[in-house]
């Protein structure tokens, strides 16, 4: 969600934010939302920890695929970002992306970030009617995950589950943006923007999206 802009800090989260859309969720919701995403076309599993949600991680990546993990805390807390980066078992995109001129292969870089064989990342929010949503400054993520990626994997901390779309909306503003734009003023001395939003009510093609719900809070 990171974006280049130079608006005043946000404030943090209030106590009231923070207990709607910090807690985890029940086991109930949980397994609604995963028989929801079912119902329209994405693969939904249940995992009880960061750790098992890793494993089913690697379960699904093929040894020695193309895989584009976007920039995403939860991949990182649970070590997926440092398996698809540094465990030699995949063509790991954004290392070749940060080795390539962005002045002299810009078309090049548009093309493997656009549509690698593999997407994994997180959502911002889940429905319990089977909505995922993402928030992004520059949007750079969303295509692959719209239809540029062969297969896109999510993986999301059981924080995010959310009663609809406009419950969804809210969690994107008032919690994880404010947390987003301080982690982004520290990393890169700049603040951040939800300048585009993505919500996929249903996947036409069943089984291209995997979500993975962890009965943990990961991420924002």
């Amino acid at each position: 969600m990171s974006d280049l802009t130079t608006s005043a800090p946000l404030a943090t989260p209030n106590d009231a934010v923070v207990s709607e859309f910090a807690h985890l969720a029940t086991d109930e919701r949980l397994y609604r939302a995963a028989a929801a995403l079912a119902s329209v076309g994405v693969t939904a599993v249940v995992v009880a920890s960061g750790d098992e949600a890793r494993l089913a991680v690697e379960d699904l990546l093929p040894y020695g695929s193309e895989v584009f993990n976007n920039t995403s805390r939860t991949l990182e807390a649970i070590g997926v970002a440092e398996d698809i980066e540094r465990s030699g078992r995949y063509q790991p995109l954004r290392l070749r992306l940060y080795q390539m001129d962005r002045e002299m292969q810009q078309h090049e870089m548009r093309h493997l970030a656009a549509s690698p064989d593999y997407v994994v990342g997180s959502a911002h929010a889940v429905t319990e009617d089977g909505s995922l949503l993402f928030g992004s400054a520059s949007g750079s993520q969303l295509g692959s995950i719209v239809a540029g990626g062969g297969h896109v994997i999510l993986v999301v901390g059981g924080q995010k589950i959310v009663a609809d779309v406009a419950t969804g909306l809210r969690r994107i503003y008032e919690y994880c943006l404010p947390l987003e734009d301080h982690r982004a003023r520290e990393a890169y001395g700049v603040g951040s923007g939800v300048n585009n939003i993505l919500i996929v009510n249903r996947s036409i093609a069943p089984g291209r999206i995997t979500v993975i719900l962890v009965r943990e809070p990961l991420g924002f």
